[in-house]
């Protein structure tokens, strides 16, 4: 999926770079929450922290809110969000970041290697806003507020909010809004409740639906310019429209504004809008937490689905390499193809940490990494054959047997699929090669794409091609029987 217009113009400006003057560039948490130092890198002006439920993604934002000392008022501190308890102690835990500010990098911490937490007189000012999911609690539940809900209370102080605001909330939530406004009643001057106009109609938080509630309360929250927003569980109550049109406008006041946000997700359509560098997940294995970069959404979701999943897990870049191995699975290890799963993990960097995971025996099932052809051998990790990108590997290899029977697969007239396949070999970019063949021909390019890799294996792979990958795939299937 491509980037909106909005997070592609944050994008622009983030690579000029001489922007965001300040930034929390990455935390290492340690001894809080099942943490061991594993560093979480923020590459990204927005950054969506996705993992199953109690993998440490709170942790994470809680853990960004503790390094920063507040500009105005007490803010908060490790001790807020980790507490001892009747059931927990906390003690050894350590809160590393490296703090940007202009062109100063500085490392820091907050710690508590035994009763105290140290290190705050030390931490760096900053503005930092955390919206936390109190914001989804409906009105009548929350302490104090069901005694509102009374014929004899009238509303005493509004803080309307301004025309930009309400724009802003017409366009995440798809309707016209008039005005928005958070109200007291006379009979509590402290509990602030939702007010949206909408036509004719008033509308209390009382009333509001669970989406309108969340983001007419995440909306009065106005973060300075420079600060960082640190939002959980960003899409809670949320269709994925929605969520989608948040994440667009979060980008534009982003930008406007030179904000850091950091957010938590389950949500494929809130990974979705953001570009790869921007997308992390949280991965569970041998009892260690490690933040893995640059995801796909599929991936992410992938990893938290409850379905049953297959023997073996084949983890590869993206779509063509996925239909590339498949169709091999399928010509040279027929038996295999019911017994695995492929996984698009995105980027290459993404699966050299997942070939390290593998090579220390950290999946909790049998699993095999590979790299398109034109990487760089890697630890635990497998090459796809040919030496180069699946298109420059598959697609010249075709032409040089003149298109064997694809245009048989394709139902298509040899002269066309020729003509139309020569054509998109000149364009430069090879990833473009399907998609303007695809065209001429009016077919779609995943279409097309599947059609030529099993022409490629049916007609020009071999044994030899095959062997490196049918044989970590046969041993990563002989694991699973033994297991």
């Amino acid at each position: 999926m491509s980037l909106s217009n909005e997070m592609r113009l944050l994008q622009t400006r983030w690579l000029a770079g001489n922007m965001w003057p300040q930034r929390l560039e990455w935390l290492e948490i340690e001894g809080i929450r099942g943490w061991t130092g594993k560093r979480i890198e923020f590459n990204f002006p927005i950054v969506a922290v996705s993992g199953e439920n109690g993998s440490g993604k709170s942790t994470v934002l809680q853990s960004a809110a503790s390094v920063y000392a507040a500009v105005h008022g007490r803010g908060r501190f490790a001790s807020d969000f980790f507490p001892n308890t009747a059931w927990e102690q906390v003690t050894n835990a350590n809160i590393r970041a490296s703090i940007r500010q202009g062109q100063v990098s500085t490392t820091t911490s907050v710690r508590k290697p035994t009763t105290r937490w140290l290190g705050n007189r030390d931490r760096k000012t900053r503005a930092v806003s955390y919206i936390d999911l109190t914001r989804i609690q409906p009105v009548a539940s929350r302490i104090g507020y069901q005694r509102l809900a009374t014929s004899s209370s009238v509303e005493a102080t509004v803080d309307q909010f301004q025309q930009a605001t309400v724009d802003r909330l017409s366009n995440i939530m798809g309707r016209q809004y008039i005005a928005a406004r958070m109200s007291t009643t006379n009979l509590d001057a402290t509990r602030q409740v939702p007010v949206v106009s909408i036509g004719a109609s008033t509308v209390s938080g009382f009333h509001q639906g669970a989406g309108e509630l969340t983001i007419t309360e995440f909306l009065r929250v106005d973060p300075p310019d420079y600060s960082l927003l640190l939002i959980d569980e960003i899409e809670t109550s949320l269709h994925p429209r929605a969520q989608r049109r948040l994440m667009r406008d979060l980008a534009t006041l982003c930008r406007v504004k030179q904000l850091q946000i950091i957010l938590t997700t389950h949500s494929p359509y809130i990974l979705g809008e953001l570009p790869p560098q921007a997308r992390g997940y949280i991965m569970q294995s041998a009892g260690e937490k490690e933040f893995v970069a640059g995801v796909s959404p599929e991936f992410a979701m992938t990893m938290m689905d409850e379905q049953q999943h297959p023997e073996v897990d084949l983890y590869v870049e993206d779509q063509r390499a996925e239909e590339m191995l498949r169709e091999l699975i399928v010509r040279f290890s027929p038996e295999a193809v019911n017994r695995v799963k492929i996984i698009r993990y995105g980027a290459a960097n993404v699966g050299q940490s997942l070939g390290t995971m593998v090579q220390g025996n950290r999946f909790p099932r049998p699993s095999r990494v590979f790299l398109d052809g034109d990487q760089a051998p890697q630890n635990g990790c497998i090459l796809l054959p040919g030496g180069d990108a699946p298109e420059r590997v598959i697609v010249p290899a075709l032409h040089a047997i003149n298109w064997g029977e694809l245009h048989a697969r394709l139902a298509r007239g040899f002269a066309d699929v020729a003509d139309a396949c020569n054509q998109s070999m000149t364009i430069a970019d090879h990833h473009e090669w399907v998609r303007a063949a695809a065209n001429r021909l009016l077919i779609a390019g995943d279409f097309l794409w599947t059609a030529m890799c099993a022409e490629w294996a049916q007609r020009v792979a071999n044994d030899a091609i095959a062997l490196p990958i049918t044989q970590e795939i046969g041993l990563a299937l002989a694991m699973a029987d033994a297991a």
